[in-house]
């Protein structure tokens, strides 16, 4: 087994802390992801390594047996066991057991003859991966291909995915040893900001612009949803900073089929400019009438 520096994968001292394993794999990861190099045979690879190399880094215990034990690592609590077996056998000698059978006999009795050559199942590394996804994508349900360990992997994603969800792909990990079964894919969703919409658990939260005599007089206006445009009534005398609900028009709820939260529209009012002779008369006559 080629013997992978997973300090060097991810380009971090061995003394780095958590915070910076955690920030070399993310820059990593979105540079190196499948979706942005589909046809690097080379960045599908070093992904895969920084996965890896996260999945090591990322857990202290884990992290602990790698500096102790490099590519073995895994393994630890066997060669653990082996050099107890050899530190007790080599307080024996063939003279403690004469008459008794030679020494491998002995050392067959007592430990087996697969004694030094376990045959002892080890299950594969878990493997931790990131998927970004845009607010939009991740507001329906649809079909994404991942690349892990040389393999396409084809997953549903629900709608209503919320932003560091992880999902859990059993198997879907490294191969385990002798046997053993696969670790597991674990995958965080990152989900983009929206230019246009805030969300907060299933609600949205967007503003717009009406003018002027709209606030005052009320009328209609046309607001954007994450499923198209809608036309919203405005009420006479609508002040700046009022805010509107929008019921069933925010984001889906995680696997709950029908379930929608809602969108919450806050109204900006736009003040009329270059104003002319005329309209000037009409705002000063209509500023005596007020008072």
């Amino acid at each position: 087994m080629e013997f992978i520096d997973y300090y060097n994968v991810l380009g971090i001292d061995r003394n780095a802390s958590a915070d910076e394993v955690k920030k070399a794999y993310r820059k990593l990861a979105r540079k190196l992801h499948p979706d942005l190099n589909p046809n690097d045979k080379d960045a599908h690879k070093k992904f895969q390594q920084i996965n890896e190399a996260n999945e090591v880094l990322s857990d202290p215990e884990k992290r602990k047996k790698y500096d102790q034990h490099g590519k073995d690592w895994q393994h630890a609590p066997e060669f653990q066991q082996r050099q107890q077996h050899n530190s007790r056998r080599e307080t024996f000698s063939d003279q403690d057991f004469a008459g008794e059978g030679d020494f491998s006999s002995f050392f067959e009795s007592m430990f087996g003859r697969q004694a030094g050559r376990s045959q002892a199942k080890f299950r594969g590394q878990d493997i931790q991966a990131e998927l970004h996804l845009e607010l939009a994508d991740a507001a329906q349900t649809h079909q994404q291909t991942l690349s892990v360990n040389g393999k396409n992997i084809r997953i549903t994603i629900p709608a209503g995915v919320e932003n560091g969800q992880t999902i859990k792909l059993k198997g879907y990990g490294t191969p385990g040893a002798n046997g053993g079964p696969s670790g597991d894919l674990y995958i965080t969703f990152q989900i983009s900001d929206h230019p246009h919409f805030k969300r907060i658990g299933n609600d949205l939260f967007t503003s717009t612009t009406i003018d002027l005599y709209t606030a005052l007089l009320g009328g209609e206006t046309t607001i954007d949803t994450l499923s198209g445009k809608v036309k919203m009534k405005i009420n006479p005398e609508t002040q700046p900073g009022t805010r509107v609900r929008l019921k069933g028009k925010g984001f889906p709820v995680y696997k709950q089929e029908n379930q929608t939260g809602d969108l919450y529209v806050t109204f900006d009012v736009r003040l009329p400019t270059r104003l002319s002779e005329k309209q000037k008369a009409l705002f000063t006559e209509l500023a005596q009438l007020t008072k």
